[in-house]
């Protein structure tokens, strides 16, 4: 039976990134994201609903966005699903939550005053494949490298089994 797993998500960050290294050196973070839905009810009501998701972003493009996305940013993304399911250790039962794995990404919007974030109306972006890509056009030295290149073809995805995340 075929399958496909793609997540498509534009929002603002609801938090600073949060990297870190694992032993073997592979940068991760860790990044929530609201994603909001405006709609009209039957009644004639205005309602907003907002999504929080939780992303995880592995090797240069974490480095990435740690270094340019704040609190608040807004990110273009494309991803896949992943479930983490665990044993609570205080109840001893099962726990699972719903990830989405970053792939791919770009920076939307310019720079607010103040932050040192990629200027433009839509700026870089960025595919782990080739991250020795030459940029397409060139670019101001505070923009981040630009490349076309399809998202890595790995289906599990950059992290190895055997490193210890350190969150």
């Amino acid at each position: 039976m075929a399958s496909f797993n793609k997540v498509i998500l534009l929002g603002n960050l609801t938090r600073d990134p949060e990297l870190r290294y694992t032993p073997k050196g592979t940068a991760i973070a860790r990044i929530g994201l609201a994603v909001n839905r405006k709609y009209s009810t039957d009644t004639g009501e205005t309602k907003e609903e907002v999504t929080f998701i939780d992303i995880d972003a592995w090797g240069k493009q974490a480095e990435l966005i740690s270094q340019y996305l704040r609190k608040g940013s807004p990110l273009f993304l494309e991803g896949r699903l992943k479930l983490d399911q665990w044993d609570d250790k205080n109840t001893g039962q099962k726990v699972s939550k719903l990830r989405v794995i970053l792939e791919t990404f770009q920076f939307v919007g310019g720079n607010r005053a103040g932050e040192g974030g990629p200027a433009g109306s839509a700026t870089g972006s960025y595919a782990p494949s080739a991250p020795s890509a030459a940029p397409s056009q060139p670019r101001p030295a505070s923009r981040p490298p630009t490349t076309s290149a399809p998202p890595s073809s790995d289906p599990e995805g950059p992290p190895p089994e055997e490193d210890d995340v350190p969150f």
